[in-house]
Order: structure tokens, then C-alpha cells, then sequence
């Protein structure tokens, strides 16, 4: 694979599974960046030898400089280093793998330089999926999606005509409280939220899963990246995780991309596309599988599910101020501050309040952004 790689986010679930197809296809790796994890950087950079290392926070990256001063690697921190990485010359690809709003700017950076954008970083299309297609338009930037669904819908569109999609079928696990009720949701642990039944993922998104705020989340960026309303997009729970979303056309037709739930599959096709190579993520066997089932979602029970979906259909603020209201209350639920229902309880109410401006920049996104956090954490 002639792949040279940027990684932002190494550190993460996406981040070590993507240098794994990148050491099993041959790519080469030019810069990685971390939040604040320099052991497992640091192990990194001695392995894959890049030429920049970013690290959000500037003491431990001034830590990691030291550790490494025996390397040809430049150590960068902050924002600033986040941005420079991502807009590295050398680079053709960026795995946009951090989680949050911190994608944002290194995103759009990225795409100035006209790079391939390998997007695993939900939040920069659900808050700012205007201006980010725009751009990558204007600079005829590449936009390949990693989420497993996202993927899937992308596969199943190629050799046709967007023009003839009928609507999306985007799939959802469930999640480990499938099933439950309102009530019962009311007594969840933090233990209980983070044991998903399929998937191996970081904790914030394990969370966002159980409430199914994901889903959501997923519903929004799907509305972007293939330009379609909220009217064209059902979602359908499906236990399996082997068909990771559909395409039905206007001929009735239905396209669906199967696979063991292993995301080095739709990290390797983000990379390698148009083509597909022979790589280190699971095979499926049919015969262990079974049966495939579908179910509608309940939203009545995940309220979080409904809220996105409502925040969809405005024109407005509303997303960008959800998806930062939500991930201040998944933080204080992560940190045991409050009960699993009150991360909806909290969101909503901050959408309610904070919902209604326009937002026309990236600075006017950021700022909103930071309203929303700071509202919910005061409630705790």
C-alpha cells in the first residue's frame, strides 16, 4: 500500500487498530499524535518512526521529547501541533481517530491540503457538517468514512447513482440494554454500560452506545456525508452486528455490507479505496452466524436516539450543542456523578436552551460548544 499516513488519535481504540492495517499492508507512517498517553506513543513512535509526534498536553509532551531526543521525530503539543500534524506535507492520508470537538480544526486543516480524510471522528460532521463538505468540495478533498456503518453505506453506493437511493438502513447493535425498560434503565452502572455485546471500543463511545446517543450521532453524519434529509435514513436494530448498514434504492432494491464486527475492515478500505487488499481483520464464517434479525429502535425508552434525530430536522444549532452537552454528561457519568437516564435529562435541557442560534463558522461552533459544556457541568 502507497500510503503515506497521518494518525490523529494513536493512542485510541481507532488509532492502534489502523496502525495494525497499516503494518500489515506496508503503509508508512509520517506523524501520530495523542491526548496524553506518551508510554504508548512513545512505543509507537520507536516502531512506526514518524517524522511528528503532537501531544495535546504540553508538559507530557515536553516529557515525550526528552524520551525520545535519540529519534529524528519532532515533538509538537496543543492545538497548534494537532493542526501542523495534520497538515504535514509529507502526508497524503489522515486518520481523523480523536474523540470530540478537538477534530474539528485538525479535520478542516486537513482538507486545506486537499488530503485524503480517513473520518472516524464523529463530531466534526455532526457540528459542523456544513462547513467541512463545503470544504472538502472546494479543495477537492477526499472523505472516506471509517464508522462501520458509514463504511457500509459507502460501499453499498458504489456504481450508483446517490440520485437513486431510496432511503438508508443504518443498523444499530442495541447496545447492552436492548430490551430494557425506562425504568430499568434508571439502575444501570457505569460497569454495566461499558459491557457492549459486539464491539471493543473506547469508553466514551462504549457509553454512547448504551444510551444509543451513538446512533444518533451516526444519523447526522450519515445526513452529510451522503447528502440526504432525515426522512431518508431509518434505523433498525440488528442485534448480529454482520450487516453494518444498507442502501435501499428506488427500485426496491436493497445493497448491504457484511462482516465480522472488526473495524480494521472499514479502517483498511478508508485507506486502500478504490482498491482492496488482502489484510489482518477476521473472516466471517455464515455457518457460526445463524440468523439475522431486525428490530425497530425503541424511542420512547432511548430518548438520546429521538434527540438527535429531532436535532437532524433543525436547520440550527441544535446538533453542535447536543453532541457538547453530551459528552460533558458522559464524562460526569463516567466519573459517577450522575445516573445513566440524567445524561439525556441533562442534553436535552441544554439543547432547549442553547439550541436555537445559527452558526456559520468554526468559531462560532467552538464557542457554543463550550456554552453547552459548561452549562451541564454546573447542573452536577
Amino acid at each position: 500500500m502507497e500510503k503515506d499516513v497521518i494518525i490523529l488519535g494513536s493512542t485510541g481504540s481507532i488509532g492502534r487498530q489502523s496502525l495494525d492495517v497499516i503494518e500489515s499492508l506496508g503503509g508508512r507512517v509520517r506523524a501520530l499524535t495523542a491526548n496524553r498517553n506518551i508510554d504508548l506513543l512513545e512505543q509507537q513512535i520507536r516502531k512506526f518512526k514518524p517524522e511528528l509526534a503532537a501531544v495535546a498536553d504540553k508538559k507530557a509532551a515536553e516529557t515525550l521529547a526528552v524520551r525520545v531526543s535519540d529519534l529524528p521525530v519532532r515533538i509538537v503539543s496543543g492545538m497548534e501541533g494537532l493542526v501542523e500534524a495534520a497538515s504535514l506535507p509529507s502526508g497524503d492520508t489522515v486518520i481523523t481517530a480523536v474523540m470530540g470537538m478537538v477534530g474539528l480544526k485538525p479535520t478542516l486543516a486537513a482538507i486545506r491540503q486537499g488530503k485524503r480524510i480517513a473520518l472516524a471522528n464523529k463530531e466534526t460532521l455532526v457540528c459542523a457538517g456544513h462547513l467541512v463538505m463545503k470544504a472538502a468540495e472546494e479543495h477537492g478533498a477526499e472523505i472516506i468514512p471509517v464508522d462501520s456503518e458509514h463504511s457500509a453505506i459507502f460501499q453499498s453506493l458504489e456504481g450508483n447513482s446517490k440520485k437513486e437511493i431510496k432511503q438508508i438502513l443504518l443498523t444499530a447493535s442495541g447496545g447492552p440494554f436492548r430490551g430494557f425498560t425506562e425504568e430499568q434503565l434508571k439502575n444501570v452502572t457505569k460497569a454495566d454500560a461499558l459491557k457492549h455485546p459486539n464491539w471493543a471500543m473506547g469508553q466514551k463511545i462504549t457509553i454512547d452506545s448504551a444510551t444509543m446517543m451513538n446512533k444518533g450521532l451516526e444519523f447526522i453524519e450519515a445526513m452529510h456525508l451522503f447528502k440526504v434529509t432525515p426522512e431518508q435514513i431509518k434505523v433498525l436494530i440488528h442485534p448480529q452486528s454482520i450487516i453494518h448498514s444498507m442502501v435501499e434504492y428506488v427500485d426496491n432494491s436493497v445493497i448491504a455490507q457484511m462482516g465480522p464486527p472488526d473495524m480494521r475492515i472499514p479502517i483498511q478500505y478508508a485507506l486502500t479505496w478504490p482498491e482492496r487488499m488482502a489484510g489482518p481483520a477476521n473472516k466471517i464464517d455464515f455457518l457460526k452466524v445463524g440468523s439475522l434479525t431486525f428490530e425497530e429502535p425503541d424511542l420512547n425508552v432511548f430518548k438520546c436516539l429521538a434527540l438527535a434525530m429531532d436535532a437532524a430536522k433543525r436547520s440550527d444549532s441544535s446538533c453542535a450543542v447536543m453532541n457538547g452537552a453530551n459528552e460533558a454528561a458522559v464524562d460526569l457519568f463516567l466519573r459517577e456523578k450522575i445516573g445513566f437516564t440524567e445524561i439525556y435529562d441533562l442534553v436535552s435541557e441544554t439543547v432547549a436552551k442553547f439550541g436555537g442560534a445559527m452558526t456559520n463558522t468554526v468559531d462560532e461552533i467552538i464557542e457554543l460548544d463550550t456554552e453547552a459544556r459548561s452549562f451541564v457541568y454546573g447542573k452536577a
